[in-house]
């Protein structure tokens, strides 16, 4: 896997779980992103995160949370307020990236966070990730999904 893959891997993976954190205990965004790049955004296995796509993802998703979008996706009678702490963190960070990361391929953005799903949630809720960001993805940025088309010359990741 390419450094700048890697590293926003591992910026995904933290703004899951700084969104996370920001839902349960309601602190605002500016102090779990200090809090995240002062200690937490360099794990043990020297893979160091994208600290600048961090502080997108995180402040993307908590200045203007995709909620709707993602409520547009949700199968008929599920609601925001009835998701997991940590389903509503990969799905907002993941519709954020959706909606605002045009630079992104949306393939590579519902891979990833899928992959991301996969370290906290069960088989069931990772298949629950992968079919509403694809659907979502695929309502967002039609042209691409159809295509295939990939802008990033496949380093979008």
């Amino acid at each position: 896997m390419s450094t700048q893959r890697s590293q926003r891997r591992a910026a995904r993976l933290a703004a899951v779980q700084a969104l996370y954190q920001i839902d349960m205990t309601g602190r605002g965004a500016d102090g779990v992103i200090a809090e995240f790049v002062a200690h937490r955004l360099a794990p043990p296995d020297g893979a160091e995160a994208d600290t600048e796509f961090f502080d997108d993802i995180v402040r993307g998703a908590t200045e203007a949370p995709p909620d709707e979008a993602i409520a547009g996706v949700l199968g008929e009678g599920w609601a925001m307020a009835r998701l997991g702490a940590t389903l509503r963190a990969i799905l907002r960070a993941g519709a954020w990236e959706l909606t605002a990361r045009s630079d992104i391929p949306p393939r590579v953005t519902v891979s990833e966070y899928v992959a991301v799903a996969r370290g906290f949630v069960s088989a069931k809720e990772i298949g629950f990730v992968n079919g509403g960001l694809d659907k979502l993805a695929r309502r967002l940025r039609a042209a691409e999904m159809e295509s295939g088309e990939d802008k990033s010359g496949g380093a979008g990741g």
